[in-house]
């Protein structure tokens, strides 16, 4: 029994010394191994940036907008009151007569002058009439107006005016002429000479009536005249 007690931890220790490997060949082992790298992973291409929009485009500041002209369509209604009296005593052909606007003058819902504003008229025709037959006639047409500092252009329709007719007028002058030729005639001649007197009267009234004019065609100062105009005109 003490024998084989003997040989028991023999036995283990030769076991323990056949497991045991040495540090060295463990170390030769890690060294054989190869080492494990580590790849990194491929990177996908960066997407661009989106691109940043257009900032808006803002007034500057203090900048008015710009207005639209305004446009006078053809057969706009212009009122006038005129400065002075305007006849054919003295107004010639082709002379200009200021005036100014009897009331504002609106275009698309605004005014493009106001009420006031110097106007031009063109004396288009200033006839004083023939002696007996034919009366004075004026014409008038509206040419300009002031609006903003600027000078309108326009063309407008005529406005005309005629001289009363003078029959009645002329009538009793020949009619008195006659009276007083037959009153000397009956004086000078009985009733022959009166007859004779009577015409020769007459004569003469009608010959004072062809020595002078009809009454002027006039335009009084103060009044209210209205035109149209012919063609459309843009401010």
């Amino acid at each position: 029994m003490r024998d084989q007690r003997a040989i028991v931890p023999l036995v283990l220790a030769m076991l323990a010394g056949c497991s045991t490997v040495p540090d060295a060949e463990k170390t030769s082992a890690r060294e054989v191994a190869p080492a494990a790298q580590t790849i990194p992973p491929a990177s996908a291409p960066a997407a661009p940036a989106p691109a940043a929009p257009a900032p808006p485009t803002l007034p500057t500041p203090g900048a008015a907008p710009a207005e639209k002209p305004l446009v006078l369509p053809a057969g706009t209604r212009v009122a006038v009151r005129t400065a002075s009296a305007i006849s054919t005593k003295s107004a010639q052909s082709g002379e200009s007569v200021e005036a100014s606007l009897a009331e504002p003058l609106v275009a698309q819902g605004r005014v493009a002058a106001p009420r006031g504003s110097r106007v031009t008229l063109l004396v288009v025709s200033s006839d004083p009439g023939g002696r007996v037959k034919g009366v004075a006639e004026l014409t008038v047409r509206l040419t300009e107006v002031q609006a903003g500092g600027r000078t309108l252009r326009l063309s407008s329709g005529p406005y005309t005016v005629r001289a009363r007719t003078t029959k009645k007028k002329d009538a009793l002058t020949v009619g008195i002429g006659s009276g007083i030729g037959a009153a000397a005639g009956a004086i000078l001649g009985g009733g022959k000479g009166a007859a004779i007197g009577a015409g020769a009267g007459a004569g003469a009234g009608a010959g004072a009536v062809m020595a002078t004019r009809g009454e002027p065609a006039v335009i009084p100062a103060e009044s209210t005249i209205t035109f149209r105009l012919n063609d459309p005109a843009t401010l």
